[in-house]
């Protein structure tokens, strides 16, 4: 006889259980007690889903990460519109948000999430290689469309545009960065 009621949709309710304590309490805090207490649901729930506790946090950076596409889709359309440097701040505050700060430090904290990342074909972090092409795509849309040196290389920019968003972004402060920072620094990495 069943004990429960099903949980419908359980992988996206456990991952959105993951992203509030991730945001509230931090990547130390985040065990499958606390996802499973945030939902409210017995703790085999997430075991019944996931082979283990840390496939599930493999799983949810790879969510994170196809979540991604959502950035890609809206600097398509802002192609050949706007300020590119105005695009980018829009990118680079879209993937540094907290949450994708918070899939970075989750990926650092946890050597097996990096294991089995590595072991899905994944190399390095998802997370920042995808936002790396999501960049590169559109670096490279905007140079063909002459509005980027033609010699200017697209996948330099991304990279350079990446670790300077995350050291802007996830700096010591714990506040997204001024507007205008993020705009100096991207014209300056254009330049």
């Amino acid at each position: 006889m069943p004990t429960g009621i099903a949980l419908q949709d359980a992988r996206t309710r456990l991952f959105s259980a993951a992203d509030n304590v991730l945001l509230r309490d931090g990547a130390n805090a985040l065990t499958s007690r606390a996802v499973t207490d945030e939902l409210g649901v017995a703790k085999g729930v997430l075991h019944h889903h996931f082979a283990d506790f840390d496939t599930f946090l493999a799983d949810l950076v790879l969510a994170h990460t196809d979540a991604l596409a959502n950035v890609a889709d809206q600097l398509h359309r802002r192609t050949g519109a706007g300020t590119i440097v105005a695009n980018l701040r829009y990118a680079l505050t879209s993937i540094f948000d907290p949450l994708g700060l918070a899939m970075i430090r989750l990926v650092i904290s946890r050597d097996a999430v990096r294991d089995l990342l590595r072991s899905s074909g994944s190399r390095g972090f998802p997370y920042l290689g995808r936002a790396s092409e999501v960049l590169t795509d559109y670096l490279a849309a905007e140079r063909e469309g002459g509005r980027l040196l033609t010699d200017a290389d697209p996948q330099s920019l991304a990279l350079t545009l990446i670790g300077t968003g995350h050291l802007l972004f996830a700096g010591e402060s714990g506040t997204s960065p001024n507007p205008d920072a993020v705009d100096e620094a991207i014209a300056s990495i254009l330049r």
